[in-house]
């Protein structure tokens, strides 16, 4: 199980000392800010590969019944997602796990709750066969379809140029893939941390602070505030679900109850929350997880300053769609 190089104790004494100073720049060891591409080495973002990305984001055509796309379950105009506790797909039916955002996504270290996808292109991938979800019979299908289309051909041969035939399975979670890559939402706390000192109030540095005392940016850390480790959920207190989360991939005992631990960008907006969907409110999901996480119990006060906080992460304006 992945834990965080950072100890409670030094996260709070550099996170306090970034609110004496105007952005300390040792703060970066707590949150960084976003790049404003996750650049992939072996997918290169190219506009062409954006663009059909992008198409193929909202294309129906990548459902049996042509009426599911990619974005009929993250929301480009809702902050990566539907605000269900579990997506519809074909006829209506419903998985078992909250659909997470698209956005940021790619700078996570896996992909899924159950980090079974290890990277955006090959996530992206995964619904369009899944019975539940987009429920396509067959990769051969799907191809048959796009090369049905001859714009949508050139549109793969401009995005991958060179390649013999470029319209393949694994090129649709490519272009995919690279469209969800520039799905960057950078917030008031980015210009925070590059140098701007009232990008952030009075208030929303008061919950910043509590947020790092009271440890939970022991996990939820990093550029994604979140998405960068796998942990137990009910680590200190057993929680009430019967998902084996990471266990049905890895098959390891210790992995039983492991899910990614979510990124927080957005949160205000992202709910409901958790990997059920169970939760439906943000101070809700503060106190839950400062008691099964940490063993903490939260006053309302402290509850209501961390939520003012999460709320600074809330992308101005939203972008991707």
């Amino acid at each position: 199980m992945a834990r965080s190089l950072l100890s409670l104790p030094l996260l709070t004494l550099l996170f306090s000392a970034s609110l004496a100073h105007a952005v300390n720049p040792e703060w970066k060891a707590v949150f960084q800010p976003l790049p404003e591409v996750a650049a992939s080495a072996s997918n290169p973002v190219t506009p062409q590969r954006v663009a059909l990305g992008r198409a193929l984001y909202n294309d129906t055509r990548l459902s049996v019944g042509n009426d599911i796309s990619c974005n009929s379950c993250h929301r480009l105009d809702n902050f990566g997602v539907d605000n269900e506790p579990t997506s519809p797909g074909t006829k209506g039916q419903r998985g078992d796990r909250n659909s997470p955002s698209s956005f940021n996504a790619a700078i996570h270290i896996a992909q899924f709750w159950d980090g079974r996808a290890e990277t955006v292109e090959k996530q992206a991938l995964g619904p369009i066969l899944n019975p539940k979800e987009m429920a396509m019979p067959s990769e051969k299908e799907v191809l048959k379809r796009l090369k049905g289309d001859p714009n949508t051909v050139a549109a793969f041969q401009a995005a991958f140029p060179g390649e013999r035939d470029p319209v393949t399975y694994a090129n649709v979670g490519n272009a995919i893939g690279a469209f969800e890559r520039t799905l960057m939402t950078p917030s008031k706390l980015d210009r925070y941390l590059k140098g701007d000192d009232a990008a952030l109030s009075d208030a929303e540095k008061k919950g910043a602070r509590l947020f790092v005392e009271t440890g939970c940016a022991t996990c939820h850390n990093g550029i994604g505030i979140g998405g960068g480790m796998y942990q137990k959920l009910g680590l200190v207190k057993p929680y009430p679900t019967t998902d084996a989360g990471r266990f049905a991939v890895t098959k390891n005992e210790s992995d039983k109850m492991v899910f990614k631990v979510p990124s927080l960008r957005n949160v205000e907006k992202t709910g409901p929350y958790f990997h059920d969907g169970s939760v439906k409110t943000l101070p809700e999901a503060v106190s839950t997880m400062a008691e099964y996480q940490l063993g903490k119990k939260l006053s309302p006060e402290q509850v209501t300053d961390i939520v003012v906080f999460l709320k600074a992460l809330t992308a101005e304006p939203a972008r991707g769609s």
